[in-house]
């Protein structure tokens, strides 16, 4: 039997329509961007890079991934209760992706 259901890995990340609030991790710049815009930038964030509520790099694009949240969990071995407490609340942001980056349009 054929499979039809297979990722098609040319494909385009899912469409997310609307702004997001893109926090560095790093350095804490901050800009309200569309997921397009942001990867055209060279920002380090979902959904264009990597997936909403996957602990991954956060980054602007001046920062390095190495000194992330992610890096000291899985290249540094850091326990989480070995994290700093910024690094701890941009894991709390993560998970709850994309709810915490929404921008309202108000804003």
């Amino acid at each position: 039997m054929e499979r039809t259901d297979e990722m098609n890995i040319n494909s385009k990340a899912p469409e997310f329509e609307g702004r997001l609030r893109h926090i560095c991790e790093v350095c804490g710049r901050t800009e309200i961007l569309t997921p397009q815009e942001a990867f055209d930038e060279g920002w380090d964030y979902p959904p264009r890079m990597g997936s909403f509520g996957i602990v991954s790099p956060r980054t602007c694009p001046d920062c390095s991934m190495m000194d992330t949240a992610w890096a000291a969990l899985t290249l540094e071995g850091k326990t989480p209760n070995e994290l700093t407490e910024r690094q701890k609340q941009t894991i709390l942001r993560i998970v709850s992706e994309p709810e915490s980056i929404l921008v309202r349009e108000e804003e």
